[in-house]
């Protein structure tokens, strides 16, 4: 078997996607999301000008390989749109051999570790009594596990907090929006959430949150100590990892676990924070981190560390991805939890899937390869549409993490 064609597919039902097919001599062909939010177009041409011909005539079982070449053979190595292009080339290539052995991509992964993936859905509210409320219609749903977000009293926009539906989307056509920003109103206004949260449900559902890179570890450790007697199953990105050392200053005032990564895009992004212990779950995902491959040495390496994945899975990472996410957590040993941003119905049929929700948990099917694929002529309706994340400032208009 050879790789006789590989192409880019750009379409935007409800927001931006970017879709990697690999086609072989075999008539066999694998999908791969190479989606960089607000940067699609970038790996687009990386994929289209660098990247496919190099796959030309190559045998799309040889996936180490072919990583290895995609990585070092560039010689500038990593960053997000390098890792995104190599992750999509990654992951069609297991779709490729899952269907030419007539098995789900789990099987070649070492089977099943589990009969489900527990996952965690998005309540946000624009006051504690919506976020209260927003938790409860997931409890209904049937989920195990909710990242509750919550406007901030005093700020017009809060990071979370969407414009309605599940379907959360927080890229805007257009030039990036700016949001405003208070620390000192966050820290007040969080405590009391949870407060909340606890003495409306017990604690027999998961409850997460997610400060989005925008503490300081002082601040975060505060944040964490106070939030201990409530439980939660972790708090994401208390700041930014690229001073990774910030983490040991969080655990020397919290034992509320930590969870960090969804921007990394190696395992060299991550390696301190595992072997020291600093974080307790790693949630690099499949599309931003070099694909399967990748995802599975991270995996492997946190596993003697007692950490657990818990990967990104926003609606900017097509069906593509979380299908692929999905082999890669019922497969892995110390998988933790999944991030599941149901897409827009829009979207579903673009790309078809056989991965469902029940009871809590996702599945990804039994399908040959990834259980995914794309409805081409459909997709070519929904063109490519301009859209940025937000970009965050403070109270006096310095630029902050949003």
């Amino acid at each position: 078997m050879k790789i006789v064609a590989a192409r880019v597919i750009v379409c935007s039902p409800g927001r931006n996607f970017v879709t990697l097919r690999v086609d072989t001599d075999e008539g066999v062909h694998g999908l791969g999301d190479a989606t960089l939010n607000g940067r699609e177009l970038a790996v687009r041409s990386y994929l289209c000008d660098h990247v496919a011909p190099l796959l030309i005539g190559r045998d799309p079982f040889d996936i180490e390989d072919l990583w290895q070449l995609l990585y070092k053979g560039a010689y500038w190595r990593r960053g997000p749109v390098t890792m995104s292009a190599i992750a999509a080339v990654d992951t069609a290539l297991w779709d490729i051999k899952g269907k030419a052995l007539q098995t789900p991509v789990y099987n070649l992964l070492g089977g099943r570790s589990r009969n489900g993936v527990l996952v965690y859905g998005h309540a946000n509210g624009a006051s504690i009594p919506e976020t209260v409320e927003a938790v409860a219609r997931y409890r209904e749903l049937g989920y195990l596990a909710v990242r509750a977000q919550c406007g901030v009293p005093g700020l017009p926009t809060a990071y979370g907090v969407g414009r309605g539906g599940l379907a959360y989307e927080p890229a805007e056509e257009g030039l990036p929006p700016e949001h405003r920003w208070s620390g000192e109103q966050y820290l007040r206004m969080v405590p009391e959430l949870f407060d909340e949260l606890r003495s409306t449900f017990g604690f027999d559902l998961h409850l997460l949150h997610d400060a989005h890179h925008r503490l300081t570890p002082i601040e975060a450790g505060w944040l964490g100590k106070r939030l201990e007697d409530h439980r939660l199953l972790w708090l994401e990105d208390p700041v930014p990892a690229e001073l990774q050392e910030g983490y040991r200053l969080i655990r020397q005032h919290t034992t509320t676990p930590l969870a960090v990564g969804e921007v990394f895009n190696s395992v060299y992004d991550c390696t301190r924070l595992i072997t020291e212990q600093l974080v307790d779950y790693i949630r690099a995902t499949v599309v931003h981190a070099g694909g399967i491959t990748h995802l599975r040495k991270i995996a492997h390496l946190a596993e003697p560390y007692h950490v657990r994945t818990g990967c990104h899975g926003a609606t900017d990472l097509s069906p593509v991805c979380m299908a692929a996410a999905l082999h890669f957590d019922i497969s892995v040993h110390n998988f933790g939890i999944q991030e599941y941003m149901p897409h827009t119905p829009e979207t579903d049929a673009v790309f078809p899937h056989d991965y469902h929700f029940a009871d809590g948990y996702l599945h990804p099917g039994d399908g040959p390869g990834l259980g995914v694929d794309i409805d081409e002529t459909l997709a070519a309706e929904y063109p490519y549409r301009r859209a940025y994340l937000p970009v965050g400032r403070k109270q006096d208009a310095t630029v902050h993490s949003w």
